[in-house]
């Protein structure tokens, strides 16, 4: 195979490596897929047909990794704004996302990942749609890194009449969607095995899911204590809340990745730390309804503590820089506590600890020799960003999406001076305008004005 070369000199390296080490003006040099000399590069291993980005001024950091984000509701962003938890989902989110077609779900993929790479990610978590080919489809197109799921459930008496499925049947759909999808895309696409929450899930498929992915060497994506009425209905019907729950049932464990978590009890807590679960944190979806997670007191317990978005219709902006400097005030705010939660904490959940919970840390998340090249190029020079007295605070409370300049994952440039390379950005968005109103026309829908509307 040619070598592929791309030399990037004179940049403002965040690298996250092992010693957490800081290049205030150091090169990079990616060769094919991997990152072959960080900090200082050998001239004699520059090739002549090397790319030669001269980066000064600009700030380079680890492609960003989203552990929360689903990709089949970008097409109801909206639909959920100032109503509570119960018609947001019985009456909004559900008929919406169950009213989806195949092609639906890879339109809303692509809309997903345009924002997703325009905010610098490289690598996001799906919880779980029902169309994980169309979901890999999109993924394979973008040229980014996901790790999809399917939303499984199997019992509850708000579920559409077309995801009413048995435990047994979900378990397969999971499974046969694991063996056509999983390490496809060069490496790019994993596959986990996904459950909604414990309103929707028996104790038999969380448990058979969990053997799943304890069998195949992945894990599992599940919403976990939410909200206090999914804890008062597990509550009313076991005597113990959610996460003592899953706890009894033997599941919480490293590759558990657990969402929102906001409905803990600090014994909870010690569990979570006690077993090394990971947990996904999107202050903006639970900013809206659900409450405050407790993450100053997981990190202090050692838990891996990581930054998602949510989806659309549950948080609008599905910016993971926005969700960062978000994560950095909340917490400061409710505690009355300014130190806690810094910015260097925030910069770790969404690149090392990121990697970490997703169970690909050995490849991704850090900027260092070996590594695979993932990357996302800052530009600075904005009035909302600058002056940079202390550059990776100003990354985290100050910078924006508009920022992020260009974009590489797994040696490739996916988005180069602000233009997407490996979508067409226009098309995908028209197309979406178009779906987005028919399907809200077939799940019958209606959102009402809110000022007068004149025709």
């Amino acid at each position: 195979m040619n070598n592929s070369q791309i030399y990037i000199k004179n940049a403002y390296i965040v690298s996250m490596n092992k010693l957490k080490q800081v290049y205030k003006s150091g090169d990079i040099l990616i060769e094919n897929d991997t990152f072959k000399a960080v900090g200082f590069v050998n001239p004699a291993d520059i090739l002549p047909s090397a790319q030669v980005i001269d980066a000064k001024g600009k700030i380079i950091l680890p492609g960003l990794i989203n552990t929360h984000v689903h990709t089949s509701q970008q097409l109801g962003r909206g639909l959920g704004d100032d109503v509570d938890l119960m018609t947001w989902l019985t009456e909004r989110t559900f008929p919406y996302e169950s009213s989806l077609t195949p092609e639906d779900s890879y339109i809303s993929t692509l809309l997903t990942l345009i924002e997703q790479i325009r905010s610098g990610v490289t690598t996001f978590a799906e919880p779980g749609g029902q169309f994980v080919p169309s979901m890999a489809r999109g993924v394979n197109q973008a040229g980014i890194r996901g790790i999809l799921a399917k939303s499984s459930m199997d019992c509850g008496g708000n579920l559409p009449k077309i995801w009413q499925r048995t435990t047994q049947e979900e378990l397969d759909i999971q499974e046969s969607w694991f063996k056509a999808h999983h390490n496809t895309a060069k490496g790019r696409i994993r596959v986990w095995f996904g459950l909604r929450t414990l309103f929707n899930n028996s104790d038999e498929l969380v448990v058979k899911t969990k053997e799943l992915a304890d069998k195949y060497g992945v894990g599992v994506h599940m919403h976990v204590a939410e909200c206090k009425s999914e804890v008062d209905y597990i509550q009313s019907i076991k005597g113990v809340g959610s996460v003592t729950h899953l706890n009894n049932l033997g599941v919480l464990d490293k590759n558990f990745l657990a969402v929102h978590t906001v409905w803990l009890t600090n014994e909870e807590v010690d569990m979570f730390a006690e077993h090394q679960v990971k947990v996904s944190h999107n202050p903006a979806a639970a900013m809206r309804v659900l409450g405050f997670a407790k993450i100053p007191r997981m990190l202090e317990k050692g838990i891996c503590v990581t930054i998602g978005t949510d989806g659309a219709p549950s948080n609008n902006r599905m910016t993971l820089i926005d969700e960062m400097w978000l994560t950095s005030l909340i917490h400061k705010g409710w505690r009355l506590d300014p130190t806690v939660v810094k910015a260097e904490e925030i910069i770790e959940m969404v690149t090392t600890s990121a990697a970490k919970a997703l169970m690909w840390e050995d490849e991704i998340g850090a900027i260092e020799p070996g590594m695979k090249a993932d990357l996302a190029i800052i530009n600075p020079d904005s009035a909302s960003m600058l002056p940079l007295h202390d550059p990776i605070a100003n990354l985290v409370t100050s910078m924006h999406a508009s920022n992020v300049e260009s974009v590489i994952c797994n040696g490739q440039w996916i988005m180069r001076d602000k233009v997407i390379i490996t979508l067409d950005e226009k098309a995908i968005i028209e197309e979406a305008k178009l779906r987005s109103a028919d399907i809200r026309k077939r799940a019958g829908i209606t959102l009402r004005d809110r000022f007068p509307m004149i025709s």
